[in-house]
């Protein structure tokens, strides 16, 4: 098993201490939401603190009303008894693994966190490359001579991965890509897992946004929490919708054994909040609002570079191409990986991202991830500000950001008229093209 620290906590460490030593530089590696906790939330999680008793292994009843209200209202009707909580999403859907079995189908690029866990459990991921413009979904058409391929080789497929939208490319999966899912994962009996922990952060909330859960309830497992849409990262608390008693039964069984229960007093802040009221919906809408506008603006950078990148959708993310974008001797070294590129870009102009090999990528493309939600402000008082900025972007903290981000790709990126081969630059990023 060669397992080692997160790739995304890795870098964010680095950052930190480069920071600690006095270096500048722009964190576009950390894929945190970057905003306060609602007083409201605060004052709930305050008056649970006294609960310190257990709890039941699926979580407090009222929690898993709250969470089963929430799908309800997004056409999932759900049953509370179906609902099974966790101390985050990541530890239930490593739970999930192992309450299913056997391995996975995950799209490239994806998650860093997704292939890690399934080697943890003891599986193997079987990556699929994405659609074009449709990152979190690998392609239908490729999935089924990809499983029947594993299968005849004695490897057990028994599940398919989607993330809407999408981490690392911040892009969302049309419905028909969803629907041709279903269908593939009816014909191939495989259980579909659908992490849907920036599904409210569409930048369009009228974009049509599909769960497969909507179209095979009978497989489909959804995971969500807050750490994104109300930035309760540090919290630890996700929720799931299973499909089955059965499945239900094997990860609290997991569960029992791993983490008890969740937190008690942060269950009650989590119940709270999934009731969504007026207060908790506003303060989404705002994030929402303010993601798109930075995500965005960074898009714009890029894409006046010339850097290939996909238009953001959803969330905090982007995932740009710099093959045959950069100037080796403007850069002052030839790169030839993305491992090498993100280094090139901390070391040589603080800025942290993380290489596209970490999300399962081909090391020799030159793609990076990028993050925008730590941009926002060092300060409550900046972060409050940005959110309720009519234009965040003209916020002098966001400003130099977008500024500092311009330069490094001035200083990378070769000018237009110096750059020869490869696609036009208004190219949209294909995840296909590996």
């Amino acid at each position: 098993m060669n397992i080692t620290v997160s790739a995304t906590l890795a870098a964010n460490e680095e950052i930190d201490r480069r920071r600690r030593a006095g270096h500048r530089v722009l964190n576009l590696a950390f894929g945190e939401a970057g905003l306060p906790v609602h007083p409201a939330l605060q004052e709930r999680l305050s008056a649970a603190a006294g609960q310190n008793g257990y709890g039941p292994v699926a979580g407090a009843a009222a929690l898993r009303e709250a969470a089963a209200g929430y799908w309800t209202r997004r056409r999932l009707p759900t049953d509370p008894g179906l609902v099974v909580c966790g101390p985050g999403s990541k530890p239930l859907l490593y739970g999930l693994l192992l309450a299913i079995g056997g391995d996975i189908v995950l799209p490239v690029p994806s998650w860093v966190s997704y292939a890690a866990q399934a080697e943890l459990a003891g599986a193997r991921s079987l990556p699929v490359p994405a659609l074009p413009g449709g990152g979190g979904a690998p392609d239908p058409e490729r999935v089924v001579p990809a499983v029947l391929r594993a299968r005849a080789a004695g490897r057990d497929v028994r599940s398919l991965l989607v993330t809407l939208p999408d981490n690392p490319s911040g892009t969302l999966a049309g419905a028909d890509t969803v629907k041709q899912l279903a269908e593939v994962a009816r014909e191939l009996d495989l259980v579909i897992v659908s992490d849907e922990i920036y599904r409210d952060l569409v930048h369009d909330p009228d974009a049509g946004f599909l769960s497969p859960a909507e179209a095979a309830p009978e497989r489909t497992v959804v995971t969500s929490g807050l750490s994104k849409s109300l930035a309760l990262g540090g919290w630890r608390i996700g929720v799931a919708r299973l499909p089955s008693a059965r499945l239900r039964d094997r990860l609290l069984a997991v569960a029992s054994e791993i983490w008890s229960s969740p937190a008690a007093p942060v269950q009650q802040a989590a119940a709270y909040a999934y009731t969504e009221p007026p207060e908790l919906v506003e303060r989404i809408g705002r994030s929402r609002r303010l993601h798109a506008a930075v995500a965005r603006a960074v898009h714009a950078r890029l894409t006046a570079a010339g850097v290939r990148t996909a238009a953001p959708q959803g969330g905090f993310y982007l995932y740009p191409d710099f093959t045959g974008r950069l100037d080796p001797s403007r850069a002052g070294r030839d790169v030839s990986t993305s491992a090498g590129l993100a280094a090139l870009l901390l070391d040589a102009y603080g800025v942290g991202v993380l290489p596209g090999h970490a999300f399962g990528d081909d090391p020799a493309a030159l793609r990076v991830r990028m993050a925008t939600s730590l941009l926002y402000g060092g300060t409550t008082e900046q972060r409050l500000a940005a959110l309720s900025a009519p234009d965040p972007l003209a916020l002098p903290w966001i400003a130099a950001s977008l500024d500092h981000l311009g330069e490094a790709l001035d200083g990378l990126v070769a000018p237009r008229s110096a750059r020869r081969g490869g696609p036009p630059p208004d190219r949209v990023v294909r995840c296909s093209d590996r």
